[in-house]
């Protein structure tokens, strides 16, 4: 198991199935707060729906697919991020995130995802990091683009979110992009 420090009290660690109950509880406290712009935040209702949810993750990881990755402030589950999709021969990943009220402003998702990109660089060869999100989410635009992340455009109603047709922004950043910013 590892830790990545992302602040004094802050750290991402991977959020694995026997974390179920904790993951659970986690979604019950902000489902609120995330479910605007998340699609598994009501569907992740009891701990067995959020162990399926996080075994399907193992299971991607194992495929070489996927990952998941907690954020714990002070001990306790506030946010986390992923590799939604994850495809090493074509080069492309995509990163998500999501965090608590209580923990936004601290730059906490910016500096988890710049772990995570520089990992997929890094060691994994990428050739692209994608970063979609809802037009209206204002503040996971902003976190792609203090990752230095170019805007390539807008799918419109590209996404089905709770019944409801969403646009969706197309955030990336490639490989060369990365080494020099």
């Amino acid at each position: 198991m590892f830790a990545r420090t992302l602040a004094e009290d802050a750290e991402l660690r991977p959020l694995e199935p026997w974390q179920a109950a904790e993951f659970a509880e986690y979604t019950d406290r902000v489902r609120e707060d995330i479910e605007q712009y998340i699609p598994w935040a009501r569907a992740v209702v009891d701990e067995e729906t959020a162990r399926a949810f996080l075994q399907a993750y193992a299971e991607r990881q194992a495929r070489d697919e996927g990952r998941i990755y907690g954020i714990w402030v002070d001990g306790v589950l506030e946010g986390g991020t992923l590799f939604r999709t994850f495809n090493p021969a074509q080069g492309v990943c995509e990163v998500g995130v999501w965090l608590s009220a209580g923990a936004r402003g601290r730059g906490l998702i910016t500096t988890a995802v710049r772990v995570m990109i520089d990992w997929a660089f890094g060691v994994r060869g990428m050739h692209r990091v994608e970063w979609l999100c809802d037009p209206r989410n204002a503040a996971s635009a902003a976190v792609a683009e203090r990752l230095g992340m170019t805007c390539e455009g807008v799918m419109r109603q590209a996404f089905v979110l709770h019944g409801d047709r969403r646009d969706v922004q197309v955030w990336a950043v490639l490989g060369e992009e990365w080494k020099t910013a």
